[in-house]
């Protein structure tokens, strides 16, 4: 699949770039789509939800009522969960969502998502741009001129640009990461791809092709 490079005019320069059918051209899989977006919300959980169980609940341990003959479910004392005010049964305690997924899976996933964006024509390539200081309305321009104002997009980077960063940093439906950080659920969540011109061999490198 070949797409020309723009400048930060939005027009083209002239020069094409190929993007790899091995990349962005797979068989895409949605179940490890699935699997990797659910991770990555799963990390974002902080889950630090506690409810109080019988043992921390403030108060007496006197019997209530006698064991048996009262016809309703036996009680040892005011904390118990059949009551109100009483201990929580099976409430949250503090945990780590997070689980493992294998490195083929997550890679397979990314892949795939980047298939979708080539398929939806979502994907742009822009030469690699710098701004000399941080200003936010440069980038809203820039937004502008790629004809994406009213999209979400996300900006892929071969390395880290600070300038471009805080430019960005203002604006609610813009995100700029670098090709290494490229995650599955980023990709989805965009609805424009733009890829530097550099970050599209970094991209292929991060898959060792």
């Amino acid at each position: 699949m070949e797409l020309s490079v723009l400048n930060i005019e939005g027009k083209e320069t002239g020069r094409k770039v190929t993007l790899n059918d091995q990349i962005f051209g797979i068989e895409p899989s949605d179940h490890a789509i699935y699997l990797d977006v659910k991770q990555y919300l799963a990390n974002q959980r902080q889950g630090t939800s506690k409810s109080k169980e019988r043992a921390e609940i403030v108060g007496s341990t006197r019997k209530i009522k006698r064991q048996k003959g009262t016809g309703t479910a036996r009680a040892g004392s005011i904390k118990s969960p059949i009551f109100r005010g009483g201990g929580t049964v099976f409430g949250p305690r503090p945990r780590n969502y997070g689980f493992k997924l294998n490195k083929k899976v997550k890679q397979l996933a990314r892949k795939s998502a980047l298939t979708y964006k080539a398929k939806e024509n979502s994907i742009m390539v822009l030469e690699d741009f710098n701004f000399e200081a941080p200003k936010t309305k440069q980038m809203a321009t820039l937004k502008s001129n790629l004809q994406i104002a009213e999209k979400r997009a996300v900006f892929v980077l071969p390395a880290e640009n600070n300038n471009i960063y805080l430019s960005s940093r203002n604006l609610q439906d813009v995100s700029v990461i670098t090709a290494s950080e490229l995650s599955t659920y980023q990709i989805l969540n965009a609805k424009a791809l733009v890829l530097c011109e550099g970050s599209v061999a970094k991209i292929e490198e991060a898959f060792k092709l």
